[in-house]
């Protein structure tokens, strides 16, 4: 009985891991959205000219920078926090 105690524990630990990374990344997601959206002529001024971007371009990086840290945050935090949840949950 002590190593499914043990094991319960471990699963319950590495939730409450997985949740405060998702949490984290979404907290990186929005950052990274509002320094977009409400700074965005201040970043093109620095990131447009030290890489000879145009605000399209740069625009881009951006979108697609999002899309992949969500998908990522969803998959290997958020995803596997509600599985390990669903096993603890059908366990006890």
């Amino acid at each position: 009985m002590t190593t499914s105690t043990e094991t319960n524990d471990l699963l319950d630990a590495l939730a409450k891991v997985l949740l405060r990374c998702a949490l984290l990344g979404i907290l990186l997601l929005l950052l990274w959205s509002g320094i977009c959206a409400f700074a965005g002529d201040l970043v093109y001024g620095i990131h447009g000219k030290l890489f000879d971007l145009t605000r399209h371009e740069l625009c881009l990086i951006h979108y697609c920078g999002l899309a992949f840290t969500k998908i990522c945050v969803l998959l290997f935090f958020l995803f596997p926090y509600i599985a390990i949840r669903l096993v603890l949950r059908k366990r006890s």
